[in-house]
């Protein structure tokens, strides 16, 4: 599965940023489609709002094309600090405004052309990549968030045993016996463990995700 390209590096994104300054519209389209990533990660903190997450994406990436226009270079801050509080801003304007937008006057309207000077529209770059990236996104906040728990409410040995049984020492998942035979215990009082130490996660896990 495909998924939003990753963003550029500094020496890459400058020499796009100095292209797309130039009146380059394809190294403008390049500046947008790099930083999807970085719109999906704000709308993020918008998630659970009862706007269609389409709407939220196509409304940041208007956010994203305005900070790509009028973006200077030459103030010493990168296009991805600007580019945030552009795209917060677009995002902020639609809640404050308390009207619907209609995603289809974003996902439709031309931001660019390509080679052939046809016109590209955001829904052209976004049918052109994965867009399940806010999932992804979520995922990595629950697995961030799964490693603060487990400092907080396992034991020493909950956490060596849960570390050790699921890879996360050194990407390589172990056997229940094997852990046994390693720290001096029975495999059966392995599994006990273990699985206390799971609901201990999930009980967690669930308290914190509902405040």
């Amino acid at each position: 599965m495909k998924s939003f390209p990753h963003p550029l590096n500094a020496k890459e994104e400058a020499e796009i940023i100095r292209k797309c300054k130039a009146g380059d519209k394809e190294a403008r389209d390049i500046l947008v489609i790099h930083n999807l990533r970085l719109v999906a990660h704000i709308v993020k903190k918008y998630y659970n709002s009862n706007r269609d997450i389409d709407d939220l994406i196509s409304i940041g990436t208007i956010g994203l094309i305005k900070a790509i226009d009028t973006f200077d270079p030459d103030k010493g801050i990168r296009l991805a600090t600007y580019a945030s509080r552009c795209i917060d801003n677009e995002l902020l304007m639609m809640f404050r405004s308390g009207k619907k937008q209609s995603k289809e006057v974003y996902l439709y309207e031309p931001i660019g052309s390509d080679k052939e000077g046809h016109d590209i529209s955001l829904l052209d770059i976004l049918e052109s990549v994965d867009d399940d990236i806010v999932d992804e996104i979520e995922l990595e906040s629950n697995i961030k968030q799964l490693y603060e728990l487990m400092d907080k409410v396992l034991t020493d040995r909950e956490k060596l045993i849960i570390g050790m049984r699921y890879g996360l020492e050194d990407d390589k998942p172990v056997t229940q016996k094997i852990i046994a035979k390693k720290i001096g215990i029975s495999r059966s009082y392995v599994s006990r463990i273990e699985k206390k130490a799971i609901k201990k996660l999930r009980d967690s896990f669930y308290t914190t995700s509902q405040k």
